[in-house]
């Protein structure tokens, strides 16, 4: 029997996403409520600006006072879409305090202290969902949550950011430097004002971090998370990736070891093979492969950020956590019986691209040679190629066989002390093989 009496919710913040997902909780109301079981009706938005003016919503809703929303006790669901640590944390625990569940798309905050999050919503006994925190419209989070809650997974491997991922395609397919491909991408709208969160790697870097922890069950935050950005990511990178078949992506990667007993989360640039599929994962699009026992592959894909994208995964969890309060039931909370301890990058297995300058002189590859012997690194291919403009300086191309990361670090540290070395061009991990 449909229930007459709506669910009530209260939206926290009404920019590019929160003013989609009032948009949406109009102009579907219909199919929300046949969804559902009930209708619901938005109670309140709290916003910043109040003087704003905001198509489609009474502007007896607004208010300025977030903290007084959530502490009505009539409020069945947050939605909490204006980001960042302080005061989206105090909100979302208060609101658990005064009895409404949660919807978040906080990616920094769930990161740095989603363990807050979960002991709140369980203390209260009330549901956190958080689909759009992590890839947009992309379902990702209820797979690895719900559907593969009776395998093991073992790897997360993809892109998450589609502003780095717009840059880096670019590059490779219309030879723009960095700067100009940044500047494209923040005349389209994929990258902010101030790109440094996106360039950088930290949006990333905490998508990886709430999903190693999903995925492996345990409990992984941003300071876990190893971090590089595209910033230093050059033309000559791109034009030597394309030499070996391959191009460069920005991708998190979360991993089992393989004696089971820890787990890595990383995020960085990374030349993969063509043949690989997120080598075809164009402009601000996002992907993303996860790896189980018994599942074996899966792929998913599509756009992973922007207003509609992420106002769509919005609304499918706020569905669920009002399906939720009608049953009297809650969805998944944390699962972090593992336990397992975070590596360091250092004890990843990887393989390297190094670009060397060197001195154009008979005995230069059997010194660097010697020095990745000496380090116990492989080398698998090497390409030397000297200087048209003869100033006595030759390019050496080397492509490792995989090892242990601080060995290779160690290898890069000794080849920069060789008299005959005279600098590191570039240094880019492989992937994807």
């Amino acid at each position: 029997m449909m229930r007459t009496r709506p669910l009530k919710v209260a939206l926290l913040g009404c920019g590019v996403v929160g003013s989609e997902v009032a948009r949406i909780m109009t102009t579907h109301a219909d199919d929300l409520t046949a969804r559902i079981g009930a209708p619901v009706e938005l109670a309140g938005v709290a916003v910043r600006r109040p003087s704003k003016v905001r198509a489609g919503i009474d502007p007896a809703l607004i208010t300025t006072d977030a903290t007084a929303l959530v502490k009505r006790g009539d409020i069945d669901v947050v939605v909490e879409v204006i980001g960042g640590i302080e005061p989206a944390r105090t909100l979302i625990t208060t609101a658990f305090e005064h009895g409404a569940s949660v919807v978040s798309a906080n990616k920094a905050l769930l990161a740095e202290d989603g363990t807050t999050l979960y002991e709140a919503a369980e203390r209260h006994g009330r549901d956190l969902y958080f689909e759009a925190a992590v890839a947009g419209a992309i379902p990702l989070i209820r797979p690895l949550r719900e559907s593969l809650a009776g395998d093991k997974v073992n790897r997360v491997l993809g892109i998450v950011n589609g502003t780095t991922n717009f840059i880096l395609d670019r590059m490779d397919t219309a030879g723009s430097g960095y700067s100009e491909a940044l500047d494209e991408a923040t005349a389209l709208g994929y990258a902010e004002a101030d790109p440094t969160a996106d360039v950088e790697g930290f949006d990333a870097a905490a998508k990886a971090a709430i999903l190693a922890g999903i995925a492996f069950h345990t409990r992984v935050r941003l300071d876990d998370v190893y971090r590089e950005g595209i910033t230093e990511v050059t033309s000559a990178d791109l034009a030597s990736a394309k030499q070996m078949g391959c191009t460069v992506k920005l991708l998190a990667i979360c991993e089992r070891a393989a004696d089971g007993r820890s787990v890595t989360a990383r995020v960085h640039p990374a030349m993969i093979p063509l043949s690989h599929p997120l080598a075809s994962v164009r402009e601000a699009y996002n992907a993303v492969f996860v790896e189980a026992d018994a599942a074996g592959q899966l792929m998913f894909y599509g756009p992973g950020a922007g207003g509609a994208p992420t106002a769509s995964a919005v609304l499918g969890d706020l569905v669920a956590v009002c399906r939720n309060r009608l049953s009297g039931a809650t969805g998944p909370g944390e699962s972090a019986y593992t336990r397992l301890p975070v590596s360091g990058m250092g004890e990843v297995v990887t393989r390297y691209h190094i670009s060397l300058d060197v001195a154009d002189k008979p005995g230069v590859l059997a010194q660097v040679a010697t020095v990745f012997a000496e380090h116990g690194v492989s080398i698998d291919t090497v390409r030397q190629k000297g200087r048209q403009d003869g100033d006595g300086e030759a390019a050496l191309v080397v492509v490792t066989h995989r090892a242990p990361d601080a060995a290779l670090s160690g290898t890069v540290e000794a080849l920069r002390k060789l008299d005959t070395v005279r600098g590191v061009a570039s240094i880019m991990r492989v992937e994807g093989e």
